[in-house]
C-alpha cells in the first residue's frame, strides 16, 4: 500500500534535488510516455474504485501504453510526420474521461453515504 507513495516521494526528491536534464531531442518521447503513464494510472484508480482492478492488466497496460506512445513518436520522427499528436489526443481524451468517471464515482459514493440514515442504538 505504501510502496507507490514511497516511490513517488523518492522520484520527486530525486527530480528536485539532482541536476538531471533530459536532452531536447528526447523531450517529445518523454512527454508522451508520461502522458501514457498518467492515463494508465488514472485508469487503475478508476478500476480500483469500481472494484475491477487487476494488477496484471494494470502492469501490462502501463508498459504497453508507454511503448506504443514512444513507438508512435519515434516512427513519426523518422517519417517526418507528427504522429505523437495522435497519441497525445488519444491519451488526453482517455485521461479526461477517466478523471470524469473517478469524480463521478467518488461523488456517488459520497452522496450515497449522506442519504443513509444514521444508526441508532436501537438498530444494533
Amino acid at each position: 500500500m505504501w510502496l507507490p507513495f514511497i516511490g513517488l516521494l523518492v522520484g520527486l526528491l530525486l527530480g528536485l534535488f539532482t541536476d538531471f536534464r533530459v536532452p531536447d531531442e528526447y523531450s517529445s518521447y518523454l512527454s508522451i510516455a508520461v502522458l501514457a503513464a498518467l492515463d494508465t494510472l488514472f485508469g487503475g484508480i478508476r478500476a480500483h474504485l469500481e472494484n475491477k482492478f487487476d494488477e496484471k492488466v494494470f502492469l501490462t497496460g502501463f508498459f504497453t501504453n508507454i511503448l506504443l506512445a514512444a513507438g508512435l513518436a519515434f516512427l513519426g520522427v523518422h517519417l517526418g510526420v507528427d504522429l505523437y499528436l495522435a497519441a497525445v489526443f488519444a491519451f488526453g481524451v482517455r485521461l479526461f474521461h477517466n478523471i470524469a468517471l473517478i469524480r463521478r464515482t467518488l461523488l456517488d459514493k459520497w452522496f450515497s453515504k449522506e442519504k443513509r440514515p444514521a444508526k441508532t442504538k436501537e438498530d444494533n
